[in-house]
């Protein structure tokens, strides 16, 4: 037999032994990930933003939240800031952001780099002053030249020295009205003629104590220190009425309307009167622990009207400021204890509803304004001396305030930044009451060195609200009141 030819044998294949799963340990350093796949953090671009203009405004930040909490910090200061930054930013300094991740924007034809090109080669001065030369985004605003001397000096003798009085008021027929001692005198701006209305002999005690013009300026409230209120008709210099009910001096007076008024005593009462009904007391409360030395309705009020609204401001000895709404006054819609020192300078502001300014004595000197809705404080200015009366413009966002000790001044204000426009002294003695002419222009001041003077602060702007009021020059014949 033939023998077959032996086939090579074929290797077996293996088997495959899969290796153990790999353990996940900790701290086991992980593969390298791409750049590009990274998104644990951001680098930003140091070319977009500038590092000064960063570091001034995260001061100035800083420096604004201290402000609020500061009644000591100057507002001038903050103003300037304000304007400074709004000046060389072009009026948009948050474009600066403190980071920024993307490219600045192109710059604008008028923006001006304040930096160098290099670091040996200074800013451009001519770039720097003439920043905003020309530019249609910052019009010109036109000064207003206020006069730091008064325009007219009349004698006031006799003009009782008490802080707690209101001797002094200005109605709409543009004649003042002053009471000096047992005296009462009507002083006509247009013509400088002076009426005696009431007069008592020296040896009666009696003193007046208050005075304040009806809305129609036909009437004339006057408050005494025999605990009465009587009501003169100036055309005829007669007495009306005589409104009794008070048990001490009464030192402060308000009209509600036409025919409603408000009285406040030396008692701390408060008392409302209806001239049409033969029982005229309307409502009495005890409003304050001590004597009432400040009271003003604000604008539209008128008592035992359920469409209303109005607000009654009260301010007392007892270091108190009373807010009180028409519809309800038996007790006050607001009680504020914020003044450390009795409350009598009460202002409304006539362009803008439920602001309220009160200033303190000399125990507090803070000048501070309220939203008379809610009753919050908006802002408050310590003025380093006693606030006897406040203005408010007619015209113009800005208030004028008198004061005692130490500067007796007078201080024009531009609201809401509480700068200082101009302080007015003149008087040698604390200024105890201001009115305001009808035509808004000018302020009369009385102070405790027995002068009266006349203040041209305001601008004459005609008013775009209410109605219109009467617009006369006066006449500077007269140089005394008695």
């Amino acid at each position: 037999q033939k023998q077959q030819p032996q086939q090579p044998q074929q290797p077996q294949p293996q088997p495959q032994v899969q290796p153990p799963p790999q353990q996940q340990t900790p701290l086991q350093q992980r593969p390298p990930v791409s750049p590009a796949s990274s998104c644990d953090r951001f680098i930003p671009n140091r070319g977009a933003f500038d590092m000064a203009v960063s570091q001034f405004e995260i001061a100035r930040r800083g420096d604004a939240e201290n402000a609020q909490l500061d009644f000591n910090a100057s507002p001038a200061k903050e103003e300037y800031k304000r304007e400074l930054a709004s000046s060389l930013f072009q009026g948009v300094p948050d474009l600066n952001r403190v980071l920024a991740f993307t490219s600045k924007p192109l710059a604008s034809p008028r923006r001006v780099s304040l930096s160098p090109a290099s670091p040996n080669t200074p800013p451009s001065l001519r770039s720097l002053y003439s920043l905003n030369r020309d530019s249609p985004q910052t019009p010109k605003r036109p000064h207003r030249k206020i006069p730091q001397m008064a325009e007219r000096i009349l004698d006031a003798p006799d003009l009782i020295d008490d802080y707690y009085l209101n001797l002094l008021d200005w109605n709409l027929d543009d004649i003042l009205v002053i009471a000096l001692g047992s005296a009462v005198y009507l002083w006509n701006n247009a013509d400088g003629s002076i009426v005696k209305l009431l007069h008592e002999p020296p040896e009666s005690s009696f003193d007046v104590t208050s005075v304040a013009w009806s809305p129609c300026s036909k009437q004339l409230l006057v408050g005494t220190s025999q605990a009465t209120v009587e009501l003169w008709d100036t055309s005829t210099l007669k007495k009306i009425r005589s409104l009794e009910g008070h048990s001490a001096r009464v030192g402060s007076l308000a009209w509600a309307g036409s025919n409603v008024c408000s009285s406040g005593s030396r008692n701390g009462e408060l008392r409302h009167h209806d001239m049409r009904t033969p029982p005229h007391a309307v409502s009495v409360v005890k409003a304050h622990a001590l004597e009432v030395c400040g009271l003003k309705w604000s604008s539209g009020a008128s008592i035992s009207n359920t469409t209303g609204g109005a607000r009654l401001a009260s301010g007392g000895n007892d270091n108190t400021l009373n807010i009180w709404d028409d519809r309800q006054l038996a007790t006050p819609a607001f009680k504020i204890t914020r003044h450390t020192a009795a409350v009598k300078a009460l202002a409304w502001a006539p362009w803008q509803r439920h602001l309220l300014a009160s200033g303190g004595g000399t125990a507090d000197r803070m000048l501070r304004f309220w939203d008379a809705s809610t009753g919050r404080c908006l802002n408050a200015v310590d003025t380093h001396s006693q606030v006897c009366a406040i203005q408010f413009s007619k015209h113009d966002r800005e208030l004028v305030s008198s004061h005692g000790f130490t500067h007796n001044q007078l201080i024009l204000w531009k609201y809401p930044s509480m700068v200082k426009l101009a302080e007015l002294s003149g008087h040698t003695s604390r200024v105890l009451h201001m009115a305001q002419s009808p035509d808004g222009t000018t302020v009369a001041s009385a102070g405790a060195d027995e002068t009266l003077r006349f203040w041209k602060v305001f601008s004459g702007t005609a008013r775009k609200w209410d109605e219109e009021i009467d617009m006369r020059e006066g006449v500077t014949g007269a140089r005394t009141i008695r």
